[in-house]
C-alpha cells in the first residue's frame, strides 16, 4: 500500500512541476533543468520518507515519471 501511496505524491509532484515549467515558459532551459532536478529530489525525499527504501524509492520514482511524462504526451498529442 506504501508503494501506491508514493505514487500517487509523486504524480502530484511531477503535475506541480508541469504546472510550473508552463508558468516559467519564457526561462532559460538551464534554470528548467536545475527546477527538474529539485523536483525529483523532492520526489525522491518524500518517497524514501514513506517507504525506507533507498532501491525501492529510486525504482518507483523513475516509473512514476516514465509514466506521469508518457501519459503527459499522449493527451498532448491528442488534443492539441
Amino acid at each position: 500500500m506504501k508503494v501506491y501511496f508514493v505514487i500517487i505524491l509523486q504524480f502530484i509532484i511531477w503535475s506541480g512541476y508541469t504546472f510550473i515549467a508552463w508558468l516559467s515558459m519564457h526561462d532559460q532551459l538551464l534554470f528548467k533543468v536545475i527546477m527538474f532536478f529539485v523536483f525529483f529530489y523532492l520526489a525522491f525525499l518524500i518517497g524514501n520518507h514513506v517507504t525506507k527504501s533507498v532501491q525501492k524509492t529510486l525504482f518507483i520514482t523513475i516509473f512514476s515519471l516514465v509514466v506521469y511524462t508518457s501519459m503527459h504526451y499522449t493527451m498532448a498529442l491528442y488534443f492539441h
